[in-house]
């Protein structure tokens, strides 16, 4: 990807700012894609089930769950796990689910780790659109990777965050070092 800066005539007065256009996230703005009710026919993760995966961002598929990226990630390699069933609470799923869904948890971390060397990792669920759960019908966790100074003024002043991968890249690099994984 080539940096470039464009000078474009036009109205308005010089502020000596450059601007990061991010068009794709206009999607999320406008809440594109958000699940739509409770029930399964609305929700987005249960819909990326039924794709290809690379379509999807669907990194691997186990008998109960299974490992998607974030389609606005925090950091690049920023992924989810989820049951296949539509449930909303961590105490929902039962025994199976819940011992793959920390499999795969752990599976995950140590394919971010091989594949991009993070320093660390945050790991959580938000229960409830209260908690900050932005689909809180279908059960999620984020897996998220951190690297020293990966945190900068974009997002704090301007509610931007600047990721060096595009997500296909980030997809096909996690879901090789998955498949590498065994």
């Amino acid at each position: 990807m080539t940096d470039r800066h464009e000078e474009q005539d036009g109205v308005g007065v010089h502020d000596a700012l450059q601007r990061l256009w991010t068009p794709h996230r206009l999607s999320y703005v406008r809440g594109e894609g958000k699940a739509v009710g409770d029930e399964p026919e609305g929700c987005p993760f249960c819909r990326v089930i039924g794709l290809d995966d690379a379509e999807g961002l669907i990194l691997a598929r186990g008998e109960l769950v299974f490992a998607v990226l974030n389609l606005y990630p925090y950091n690049p390699g920023h992924l989810m796990v989820l049951p296949y069933r539509h449930v909303p609470d961590y105490t929902d799923l039962t025994e199976a689910e819940t011992a793959e869904f920390a499999a795969f948890t752990q599976k995950a971390m140590r394919v971010i780790r091989s594949a991009s060397a993070p320093h660390g990792f945050n790991v959580g669920m938000n229960q409830g659109v209260v908690a900050g759960a932005g689909i809180a019908a279908h059960l999620h966790q984020h897996v998220v990777p951190r690297w020293g100074g990966d945190a900068n003024f974009m997002p704090v002043i301007g509610h931007t965050k600047v990721l060096p991968q595009l997500l296909g890249e980030t997809r096909q690099l996690l879901a090789d070092a998955w498949s590498a994984a065994g």
